[in-house]
């Protein structure tokens, strides 16, 4: 089999809920996602996606990703779409970096590896260990009132792990958690997720002011350096995400942060085939797993359930079912959660069918 031609789309992804807010200010309510279909001389598609989160969330933008796809898309012509070490080793071959674009075309081909063979990326990666895994929802920055009652109406949906969005005035923070914690009960999970969002000394009052209370604190400060002297000291369990952009790093996230997990996202480490490799280096290393992506619709929806199905249970601490935080249904909403948890769909590759009606016509195409 060999790829005879990528195809690039642009869609639009909106906030179910409005609008979403972040530390400094930062506000989503409609993005800019792109989405890749990789064809193959034996008529078999794949379908991947990387869907920003604004333009300074992480150092990344729809434009960047698309000139990037241009020249991967190029190398990849006549490559066999299955072999994934292969297919990895062109694009390496081709750009230093641009982990984003690598990470659409990646989950395609596994898509494609998946359809040929009849069976679920699950399947490929060794087999479904967690049928029904709990999913999380992030909450808005805002009020601590508005916040609770985010989370007590989300709990009303079955709902039941939540991520804060903090990293503003740490004082106001404190009480954002410390209603959240409130509105939940004691089997309710709770990340306070700063993004990057303090200072050093902010996020110093942060960890204080939280002591005693049941929550995880995610990525406090930009840099892993001052995450790991903001935490010095707190018995509050420490989660990295931003920071922590390739396997060398998840080391350091245990044995230098003490971190107790690792959020992880396709985009940041460029794709499916290298997000396995950290989830299972985190299992090894007696961590929680978190998975993710920046944002999306279907697509990185079917490709996070096929990641959270073949991890653990106990090591599952946080994934999200993005379509049922946006709109981008491009594959009639499926997967779908159900009462606040997900399942894989069973279906060959991601096991989901694209309606390219919804996507119109292709930015462009490399063939």
């Amino acid at each position: 089999m060999k790829i005879v031609a990528v195809d690039v789309f642009s869609y639009k992804v909106g906030y179910a809920h409005g609008t979403y807010i972040m530390s400094g200010d930062r506000v989503a309510s409609t993005e800019d996602g792109t989405v890749v279909r990789v064809r193959t001389d034996e008529g078999i598609e794949g379908w991947g996606e990387i869907t920003t989160l604004g333009k300074v969330y992480l150092p990344v933008f729809p434009e960047g990703i698309r000139t990037a796809l241009r020249d991967l898309g190029q190398a990849l012509i006549g490559v066999d779409p299955t072999n994934l070490l292969n297919v990895n080793r062109v694009m390496n071959a081709t750009l230093m970096g641009q982990e984003f674009a690598k990470s659409a075309i990646d989950i395609a081909c596994w898509d494609i590896f998946g359809k040929a063979l009849n069976a679920p990326i699950s399947k490929l990666l060794g087999g479904v260990i967690n049928e029904r895994f709990p999913i999380y929802e992030a909450v808005p920055l805002g009020s601590p009132e508005s916040m609770a009652g985010f989370i007590k109406g989300r709990r009303e949906a079955g709902i039941n792990r939540f991520q804060l969005k903090v990293g503003n005035n740490p004082l106001e923070d404190v009480a954002r958690t410390r209603a959240s914690v409130e509105a939940g009960d004691d089997q309710t999970v709770i990340v306070a997720d700063s993004n990057g969002g303090w200072s050093l000394a902010s996020a110093k009052l942060a960890f204080q002011g939280m002591a005693g209370l049941p929550v995880y604190v995610e990525q406090p400060c930009r840099s892993t350096v001052d995450c790991i002297l903001a935490a010095r000291g707190s018995s509050l369990p420490l989660v990295l995400d931003e920071s922590i952009v390739s396997q060398d790093e998840v080391y350091r996230a245990k044995y230098e942060a003490n971190a107790v997990s690792v959020n992880l996202k396709f985009g940041k480490l460029g794709g499916l085939t290298n997000l396995v490799r950290a989830r299972d280096l985190l299992q090894d290393l007696n961590m929680a797993v978190s998975v993710e992506d920046m944002w999306g619709g279907d697509i990185i929806t079917a490709a996070t359930s096929h990641i959270a199905a073949t991890t653990r249970p106990d090591s599952l601490l946080m994934t999200p079912f993005f379509n049922d935080w946006t709109d981008g249904h491009l594959a009639g909403h499926l997967p779908r959660s159900q009462a606040g948890f997900g399942s894989a769909p069973t279906g060959p590759g991601l096991g989901i069918e694209v309606d390219t009606a919804k996507l119109g016509a292709a930015l462009f195409t490399v063939a």
